[in-house]
């Protein structure tokens, strides 16, 4: 198992390179002027103070040599410098990843607590009324966008029933309780989308599992419908479930930047959006690098994960 964790690691190398290299080509060819952007397009700076500007930041530099640097920074764990704020990468990064990845942690918990039991009651009874319900619900949920349904939640509870706060950000140590719902129309948002693709997997992998001959050895032995299906069915349901949570959390952080953005809330995704704003490279690198390598762990967790449900796996 060890061995396998190491394996995947060293090929997520290569991974990671790749990201660095194209984020920071496709950042120097988003339009505009990063100093200009950082002056205001109504400064009254002159073409001298620009250029100066420029070379303090080392923009004036060819495109080579600005790669360069930046590879040999990130060689010694450096991300850079915000162009705009004077601070280093990781800081902010530092400050705004533990954010997102509780705004991921609890709407991935949310999803899966709420699609394993959907999609067993729906797998059970199969063409019922409840199995044809969730469908159609599921076939809605994955065709709306990420902001459609922020915005669509935040109208209904925020602006019109007013149990909720319509955006913000309130940190658990200073109120626990305002933490809480600030926390609940992103992770709705989050989980609602998340919750329709898990529950498809689900749906279908535990209604063939259910069919198999084990599952009608099972039931002559005598055990408990509600053992024959959580214990041996979905056991053996797990590692669809699995990969559909691997793939569906990259979409997750990815969406994630469009709900911080909505809900005002100071992730990482909308870091990485202030950052494109202001054509501030570092910042956007930094920021896309740090999605990229949440992605690549998530993928080694569920690498890990196969190994303890399919004891096979382990084998050298």
């Amino acid at each position: 198992m060890l061995g396998l964790a190491l394996r995947r690691l060293l090929l997520s190398v290569p991974t990671l390179v790749g990201i660095a290299l194209l984020v920071f080509l496709l950042s120097r060819l988003l339009p505009g002027d990063a100093v200009t952007s950082l002056v205001g397009p109504d400064s009254s700076a002159s073409p001298e103070r620009l250029a100066e500007l420029r070379r303090l930041l080392g923009l004036d530099q060819p495109l080579g040599v600005q790669l360069w640097r930046y590879f040999a920074g990130l060689l010694h764990g450096e991300l850079g410098t915000s162009l705009r704020t004077g601070r280093k990468v990781a800081t902010d990064l530092g400050l705004r990843g533990p954010v997102t990845l509780e705004l991921a942690g609890v709407s991935v918990a949310v999803a899966v607590a709420l699609a394993v039991p959907l999609a067993v009651a729906a797998a059970a009874r199969p063409g019922g009324w409840l199995d044809r319900a969730l469908g159609a619900l599921s076939s809605l949920f994955m065709a709306l966008p990420h902001f459609f349904v922020a915005l669509l939640l935040g109208l209904l509870f925020a602006l019109r029933l007013g149990w909720l706060p319509p955006a913000g950000w309130v940190p658990l140590h200073e109120s626990p309780g305002q933490h809480l719902r600030h926390l609940c129309l992103p992770v709705t948002t989050l989980s609602l989308l998340l919750l329709a693709p898990l529950w498809r997997v689900g749906r279908a992998t535990l209604a063939a599992e259910l069919r198999r001959d084990y599952i009608r050895t099972a039931r002559a032995k005598g055990l408990r419908e509600s053992a024959v299906r959580y214990r041996h069915a979905l056991r053996n349901a797990a590692l669809p479930l699995c990969t559909a949570i691997g793939l569906q959390l990259g979409n997750l952080l990815g969406g994630a930047v469009i709900v911080e953005q909505v809900f005002g809330i100071p992730g990482v995704g909308r870091l990485a959006i202030e950052g494109i704003n202001l054509r501030d490279y570092p910042v956007v690198q930094g920021a896309t690098l740090a999605i990229g390598v949440a992605v690549i762990l998530v993928n080694l967790v569920v690498d890990a994960l196969y190994a303890l449900l399919d004891p096979r796996l382990r084998a050298p």
